[in-house]
């Protein structure tokens, strides 16, 4: 795996391995939201959606189009797409659902 990477970088110009480093970039951010929703059920005993998961998905997944895009694959392009659509939707939510301290008046302090 190793030597087929390094053929890959030795062949290969400035641009294409910045954007290989966005796409590992991208995958990271991606999949760290999984990391993220599985610490925040494991800490309540229970299966829930933290706020960051949408956060992370979000962020990967405009990179991941971005490097979808420039790869001109467009069953990746078209995926991403479409789970961005998702990931906005659910930010949307959190933004303008009020929050517990602003439904009962109080602003979190004493």
């Amino acid at each position: 795996m190793i030597e087929m990477f390094n053929e890959f970088i030795a062949h290969s110009s400035e641009i294409e391995i910045i954007w290989l480093v966005v796409g590992f970039a991208a995958q990271m951010l991606f999949s760290a939201r999984f990391l993220v929703q599985w610490i925040a059920s494991e800490r309540v005993k229970r299966s829930i959606v933290p706020e960051a998961f949408w956060y992370f998905s979000f962020l990967g997944g405009a990179m991941l189009l971005a490097y979808a895009i420039y790869r001109k694959d467009p069953v990746f392009t078209l995926g991403q797409a479409f789970g961005l659509l998702v990931y906005s939707r659910n930010i949307w939510f959190i933004w303008n659902t009020p929050r517990k301290s602003d439904e009962d008046g109080s602003t979190g302090g004493t």
